[in-house]
């Protein structure tokens, strides 16, 4: 890698740039570069230089040294847990937030609308979803997927609703098919109750004044170290209301201090005090 080590160069990044990956996961963090220095065929001196010079090779970079992967209905027993003892526990509420915080190319955002949509509560629900990477904001937004690459994530919602709700709506319902072009798109009525936007969890203000009901936030944390995990985790629980849920991925755990304030089933962490705490 020369004289400019990975870690020095994270440092240019972050002050030529409003991207902040000095608290990633060195391992993670690392072998993303190298791979970005093996594709371009460039050295750090080059890629600190293109970093200084061209903000859409910026824009690239940030897309290839984040990991932008989600599925629909993944890990089903959580989705069947939502489904049955906290998507109910809103109904009495007049509106109902979610937040999909690092949400990738948005399967998840549509996974959940699915489901609230079959419990009655679509029009109660208020939801945004956020990611640092503005490619996979885009993707989010068109709402257009593989057939191929998603039938067993399809079959996953078929298999659930079969154990929850028997007389669910298709899949199909829900989207247009293109088997022409192995394609599908979820419908209006889905893409029109959630707002994108890019947001930056680790360098920027929560842009939403709500508080939320739901907070989703799975596989982002896993890349970060532990001090700047703690940092985000105090801001879910800041704008968590009481009783409210974190939904985590399935290699992320709270630690310490949040590790009592939460209620733990499986990957769902419920609020289970308004304690005010100050990390630092």
């Amino acid at each position: 890698m020369g004289s400019l080590t990975f870690k020095t160069y994270l440092e240019e990044l972050k002050k030529h740039t409003p991207y902040n990956f000095c608290e990633y996961s060195d391992n993670s963090i690392q072998r993303r570069i190298e791979k970005v220095l093996n594709d371009h065929k460039i050295d750090m001196e080059e890629l600190l230089y293109l970093t200084k010079t061209d903000e859409a090779f910026v824009e690239n970079l940030v897309d290839e040294i984040t990991v932008n992967t989600t599925e629909l209905f993944r890990n089903p027993e959580t989705w069947e847990y939502l489904y049955s003892k906290i998507l109910p526990s809103l109904k009495s509420k007049n509106t109902i937030n979610i937040w999909h915080a690092g949400c990738s190319t948005g399967q998840e955002v549509y996974s959940n609308l699915i489901l609230l949509n079959e419990l009655g509560l679509l029009d109660k629900a208020r939801v945004v979803a956020s990611d640092i990477n503005q490619k996979v904001i885009r993707s989010s937004k068109k709402a257009e997927y593989s057939i191929s690459t998603n039938v067993t994530y399809i079959e996953a919602y078929k298999d659930l609703m079969k154990r929850v709700k028997p007389d669910a709506n298709d899949f199909e319902y829900y989207c247009d098919i293109d088997k022409n072009n192995d394609s599908f798109k979820f419908k209006d009525f889905l893409t029109e109750k959630v707002i994108f936007r890019r947001h930056d969890l680790v360098t920027e203000e929560i842009p939403f004044y709500q508080k939320f009901d739901i907070i989703f936030c799975r596989n982002v944390l896993i890349y970060f170290n532990q001090d700047l995990q703690m940092k985000i985790i105090k801001k879910f629980f800041d704008k968590l209301f009481d009783g409210g849920v974190l939904v985590l991925g399935n290699h992320e755990a709270l630690h310490g201090f949040f590790k009592t304030r939460f209620i733990k089933h499986g990957m769902v962490y419920t609020k289970s005090s308004t304690f005010q705490f100050k990390y630092k």
